[in-house]
């Protein structure tokens, strides 16, 4: 696991644990939306970026 992929992933849960933070203190939905996706993308790249892949 490089350092890139290991930043990644622990930026992809810490947006997803922000949107389940912000969806529970019934904030608007475009802020949950965007740190979804943000979320999400960060975690696709993250995961895409190991090496078990190559």
């Amino acid at each position: 696991m490089t350092g890139l992929s290991t930043l990644l992933i622990f930026v992809g849960l810490f947006l997803l644990g922000g949107a389940v933070s912000f969806w529970k203190q019934k904030m608007p939905k475009g802020v949950i939306a965007v740190l979804g996706i943000g979320a999400v993308l960060a975690l696709v790249a993250g995961i895409l970026r190991l090496e078990v892949w190559s």
